[in-house]
């Protein structure tokens, strides 16, 4: 395969109010809108794409009455994991999402397998994980 043709992984989310998200995703966490489109049966935004750094979310507008997985022992079991670049840089992200409105699941920590990372939920539930550890790149 050529670099083009590579697999890459992108999210998406179905949320009830599509535009608070966008505006939660990029206070708290620090994403950009690239694009949204509008809802036209219904009004607001159908869909939209945010990016931070390589990483893109796309925002659904959840029309069906999904059900968010429910936390458990602190986690939802699933959910968006982002790399940041480092320790600093989970911190001032975590206090920033908690100044916007977050919950934490777990404030800024270093594991014991060596990834300094924070879990959070977002207003509609969705777990969000950020650390400085690197998946497919092992360093244990």
């Amino acid at each position: 395969m050529a670099d083009n043709e590579q697999p890459k992984l992108f999210l998406f989310l179905c949320y009830k109010d599509p535009s608070n998200a966008i505006k939660f995703l990029s206070e708290a966490f620090g994403f950009e809108k690239v694009v949204a489109y509008p809802d036209e049966e219904r009004g607001g935004i159908a869909h939209a794409e945010l990016k931070l750094g390589e990483a893109v979310v796309m925002v659904q507008a959840d029309h069906e009455g999904f059900e968010v997985p429910h936390v458990k022992n602190h986690t939802s079991r699933q959910g968006p994991y982002i790399t940041l670049g480092s320790e600093e840089a989970v911190r001032e992200l975590y206090d920033r999402a908690m100044k916007a409105g977050a919950k934490s699941l777990r404030a800024p920590v270093e594991t014991a397998w060596g990834n300094y990372a924070c879990d959070l939920l977002d207003p509609e539930g969705f777990h969000w994980s950020f650390g400085t550890y690197v998946p497919g790149n092992p360093a244990w």
